[in-house]
């Protein structure tokens, strides 16, 4: 963990860079795969309504913070197994009070399990293992769960790192829409275009995912991206084959 600036910090885990944390301003969100959440998060109620969020994956609680500096008094839930670094980061890097911010010492899998039907409006997987989300994460048993745990109308967002010809992201979302029927998938136009590999946002959900609003959002954001519908992901990054589990 080290300091990004008077107030900002940034936290790193294996080598990794995991977390830019801004104390001073909760709603800064440095990394541009983390803006796009934010996005979504904005665009999926009106500005300053509570929500229930389920984070897999916490490291610093830099979303978790932005929901609730966002809209207050938001319930939040964050699976973060690594109890080590939960201690450190709420030691040097302190919640505000009654943020309604909860960290469970739990993996996704056990985690997810122990959620109850309905409860998440949200459903956030940014979680790694060397680099890459963990295999277990991504199989039919566990979306089948995130569907249980989701509320009607709720939304799951998934964080991937891949690149062209995106091999595990065509499977995550073949998987995926054997439950969901809703996809986008969000994206920087270097690595749509196989130039570099990066972070790719899916979501999906049973009721529509809030395309147009996003496309508008990427076009004034300060890294500006591109938004895939359904048939715009279905002819860059469909034919891929559900993974079992």
């Amino acid at each position: 963990m080290a300091a990004d600036g008077a107030d900002a910090f940034l936290v790193r885990l294996g080598g990794r860079d995991q977390s830019h944390v801004d104390l001073a301003d909760p709603t800064h969100l440095a990394f541009d795969y983390v803006r796009r959440m934010g996005d979504v998060v904005d665009a999926f109620a009106a500005p300053g309504e509570t929500l229930r969020v389920l984070h897999v994956g916490g490291a610093g609680l830099t979303l978790p913070r932005y929901v609730a500096a966002t809209r207050p008094g938001s319930s939040q839930v964050v699976l973060e197994p690594h109890s080590g670094l939960t201690d450190q980061v709420r030691e040097r890097l302190p919640l505000p009070r009654r943020s309604g911010i909860k960290v469970r010492p739990q993996d996704g899998v056990a985690g997810v399990r122990g959620v109850r039907d309905g409860w998440a409006d949200l459903v956030l997987l940014d979680a790694y293992r060397d680099g890459a989300v963990p295999g277990e994460l991504l199989v039919r048993s566990h979306i089948a769960e995130v569907d249980r745990v989701l509320a009607p109308g709720g939304l799951y967002l998934l964080n991937l790192a891949d690149r062209a010809p995106f091999a595990a992201t065509r499977r995550a979302v073949a998987t995926l829409r054997e439950r969901f029927a809703h996809v986008m998938v969000s994206a920087e136009p270097a690595t749509l275009r196989g130039r570099r590999p990066g972070n790719l946002l899916v979501v999906v959900g049973h009721a529509e995912v809030p395309v147009r609003a996003l496309a508008d959002r990427s076009a004034s954001s300060p890294a500006p991206y591109r938004v895939l519908d359904a048939a715009a992901v279905s002819d860059g990054l469909g034919g891929g084959l559900p993974l079992d589990g």
